[in-house]
């Protein structure tokens, strides 16, 4: 795995654990979920087109 796809995944689950945390604490935000999941198809993209 290059070191760019590596650092947008890790960046991705970090990013789960913040919006977690966020959700515990203050309540569900539909757009904070929305946008961790355009920024993990993004990752997987990276991931999928690095691998062929």
């Amino acid at each position: 795995m290059p070191g760019s796809t590596k650092s947008m995944g890790v960046l991705t689950v970090g990013t789960l654990v913040v919006i977690t945390a966020y959700t515990v604490a203050l309540g569900s935000n539909g757009w904070l979920w929305f946008g961790w999941v355009v920024l993990g198809l993004v990752t997987l993209g990276m991931a999928a087109s690095r691998s062929s």
